[in-house]
């Protein structure tokens, strides 16, 4: 069997090199001829898998180590008789920890917060509902919207609560682009002006939810702090916009090494149940020991004092910006910080808490 995968999956050959031949490449520039005689294809967000990709080819069964799905032309893949599969929630620990990190980035005082600050969570899935858990460990005020899912635990409002209340506000939806709730452009320039100066902005779901000329517009307005680890032009990313964002990270907010494995063993799960084989690997085993930071210590005291040897945010931020180029963020340097990305670990593998 051939199989095409994403050269930046992790653990590729531990999960599939029983199966087969597996052929590693660039998920951003998969073309036809890569994947025509394959039966298998795994990827990541980056590669769209679509008609031309697709269409006359080998290919029986798709997998792909993310969250979302808007990168699949889901259509396109079963008109083909394809069978699919992703990884919903593989890296929803990462993110949460990504978010709380960040905001703690901008201002430490919010461990001693508690019930003072509210954080809005936009998408209770698996990523804003365990988001939600961390953040009340920490004791703060935390409200959500979504309207397919209802949590009992999360107290739901409406948008515009959300805009008259949050303190930050952190998105975790899909990118949709039609019906009632389509999350493309959620954040425009009407709903922009509806937010507090103060409200903390965090976008680590899917670059085109906000628009991007309305932000830039908000923040010269109001001196908004901003937090984005997507973007609307992704990878076109400028420094007109950089410049006036506080933090920005190069889409990494999921990749902790938890996540890419989990992810890679989601869809080993999936491609074992498509090709009749029993699943007998775990990620877990592959994972290295590292130092113990939480110790049963108290959390908000560990944070405190170690949240930059656990995850220092402030290094992606200063790669990412080390890439502009005449104005703009190098592709290939985007891509490459991303391929070589030092996969942080979970708070988990630290002894901390998880959701």
């Amino acid at each position: 069997m051939k199989i095409v995968a994403d050269e930046n999956l992790a653990f590729t050959d531990y999960f599939f090199s029983e199966f087969g031949d597996i052929y590693n490449k660039a998920g951003r520039t998969l073309k036809h001829d890569d994947v025509v005689d394959a039966e298998a294809l795994l990827v990541r967000s980056v590669t769209k898998v679509n008609s031309a990709l697709i269409q006359n080819t080998a290919l029986t069964f798709v997998g792909s180590a993310t969250i979302g799905t808007d990168h699949l032309d889901i259509p396109a893949i079963e008109q083909q008789n394809i069978q699919w599969t992703n990884a919903a929630g593989c890296n929803a620990q990462a993110v949460s920890e990504y978010v709380i990190t960040a905001l703690l980035a901008l201002n430490p005082h919010l461990l001693d917060a508690e019930q003072d600050f509210t954080l809005a969570i936009i998408g209770l899935g698996n990523v804003g509902s365990r988001l939600a858990h961390m953040a009340k460990l920490l004791g703060w005020n935390v409200i959500g919207v979504d309207p397919f899912v209802q949590r009992e635990n999360i107290q739901q409002v409406t948008l515009d609560e959300v805009f008259s209340k949050a303190d930050a506000i952190s998105i975790h939806v899909p990118l949709t682009t039609s019906g009632m709730h389509a999350t493309r452009h959620m954040f425009n320039a009407e709903t922009l002006k509806k937010l507090k100066p103060s409200t903390i902005l965090i976008n680590s779901a899917r670059g085109p939810v906000i628009e991007e000329q309305a932000l830039i517009a908000d923040i010269r307005a109001t001196g908004r702090k901003v937090v984005l680890d997507v973007f609307e032009h992704e990878p076109v990313i400028t420094e007109d916009l950089l410049d006036l964002v506080q933090l920005v990270t190069p889409h990494i907010a999921g990749y902790s090494l938890e996540g890419k494995a989990r992810g890679t063993q989601m869809i080993y799960d999936g491609f074992c149940q498509h090709f009749g084989h029993q699943p007998s690997k775990q990620f877990e085993t592959q994972l290295p020991t590292c130092e113990q930071y939480f110790n049963n210590s108290d959390l908000k005291h560990t944070l405190k004092t170690q949240l930059n040897h656990i995850y220092d945010i402030f290094r992606d931020d200063q790669n990412l910006r080390a890439c502009l180029i005449d104005g703009k963020v190098d592709q290939a340097s985007f891509d490459q910080l991303r391929k070589t990305y030092p996969l942080r670990r979970e708070w988990a593998a630290h002894g901390g808490p998880q959701a």
